[in-house]
């Protein structure tokens, strides 16, 4: 098992982050050209979600049977964690906490996984992935906050 541990921070309310964060649309945009979804559906997240889906690295690989499993969803603590495989993965568990600090909100992750032999690889892929999200979900607060004003 490899533990992947992230922080990222914004300058924006912690409710106006924790709404994009569990916005499975939002989720959509911030992994453009890396996971193609199919069946994902919209809508926040809420505990107890079980989303079956289809994913594909790219775009272009062949599409893959993903499940992920919403076992906690607190708006009030800003906490969400998941269980998670396929694809390759035999266990992904990720929590995610946003908490509020003096220039905004900090983000973090952890994600615990589990691949068998190829578990070093998807640590990395995990780190690049999530790192990846802060630029496009800097974007999307950006638009949602002039789009509310």
């Amino acid at each position: 098992m490899k533990t992947v541990r992230l922080s990222h921070e914004y300058k924006a309310d912690p409710h106006d982050l924790w709404a994009l964060c569990t916005d499975l649309g939002a989720l959509v945009d911030m992994m453009d050209g890396l996971i193609s979804f199919e069946g994902l559906p919209s809508g926040q997240i809420y505990e107890g979600q079980e989303i079956n889906v289809r994913v594909s690295l790219f775009g272009r690989l062949p599409s893959q049977p993903y499940h992920m499993r919403v076992e906690e969803c607190d708006a009030n603590e800003m906490r969400v964690r998941s269980t998670e495989f396929g694809a390759g993965v035999e266990s992904w568990r990720h929590t995610m906490t946003i908490e509020k600090f003096a220039g905004g909100s900090r983000l973090n992750d952890v994600i615990e996984i589990e691949a068998g032999w190829l578990t070093w690889a998807f640590a990395l892929w995990a780190r690049f992935i999530y790192k990846r999200r802060h630029a496009p979900r800097l974007r999307l607060l950006q638009y949602r906050s002039t789009k509310a004003i």
